[in-house]
């Protein structure tokens, strides 16, 4: 599949939601036939207001959420439009690593049943930090059905944090990296809790899934230069 995607062949939908005075609660952009990025924002004090991706897969009005938004107002908002204008029933959150940007709205799937997935360490480190902690942990790999396609989760080591993943969906070849994965020309970042001497060598591992969309943690998506930038960006000289 191409970047340039013909509008010929789907709808480029981007819904865009008053809300912040800079901006808008929720924005989603569909970036493949079943894929979407959700785009919300996170107020901090070292870097201002960010912009976070998740990601949202939707197969025969089944949906998988990867990463809440970053409030619990704006995951409430992304809800509502994936059951009422996208018309379909969430089956299942993946949280990508234990940071605000991936898990503020957890508890808000919770409260509805939503089932929420996580690497092993993850769950650990929610429950360090007094966050709502993912229900179901997975060690290397999870595989989620959603109405025959699949929704692939691994874990290939440190990077932005010790226990990031990719998830990855291979009948679109969409590739969320979340915050292991840099927007080209962005900075390294948030490092508080990075694992440096792996990044790049994680992403060598990222790099076999051979995606051709790339959907970093914050910043505009494209395809595997994405994983080239990053690897460089981090690379370590031994």
């Amino acid at each position: 599949m191409s970047l340039k995607i013909s509008s010929c062949l789907f709808m480029l939908l981007t819904i865009f939601l008053d809300g912040f005075s800079q901006g808008s609660v929720i924005n989603i952009t569909q970036i493949s036939p079943r894929t979407y990025v959700h785009e919300s924002f996170l107020q901090t004090q070292e870097w201002g207001r960010v912009s976070c991706n998740g990601l949202i897969f939707i197969n025969e009005n089944k949906a998988v959420v990867f990463d809440t938004p970053a409030s619990e107002e704006a995951t409430k908002v992304l809800i509502n439009i994936i059951q009422d204008s996208l018309k379909a029933k969430i089956i299942g959150l993946v949280v990508n690593h234990f940071h605000a940007d991936c898990l503020a709205g957890l508890q808000v799937f919770h409260q509805l049943n939503i089932p929420s997935y996580a690497n092993n360490k993850t769950v650990v480190l929610a429950k360090a930090h007094q966050y709502e902690i993912p229900q179901h942990g997975f060690e290397k790999k999870l595989f989620l059905n959603v109405e025959g396609d699949v929704a692939a989760n691994y874990y290939f080591g440190g990077a932005h944090t010790i226990d990031n993943i990719v998830s990855y969906i291979p009948a679109e070849k969409v590739l969320f990296g979340g915050c292991m994965v840099k927007a080209l020309g962005a900075s390294k970042g948030n490092l508080a809790d990075a694992d440096l001497k792996q990044w790049s060598k994680t992403i060598n591992k990222v790099k076999k899934l051979k995606p051709t969309i790339v959907i970093p943690g914050h910043g505009n998506w494209g395809g595997a230069e994405l994983l080239d930038y990053t690897e460089r960006l981090f690379r370590v000289e031994e």
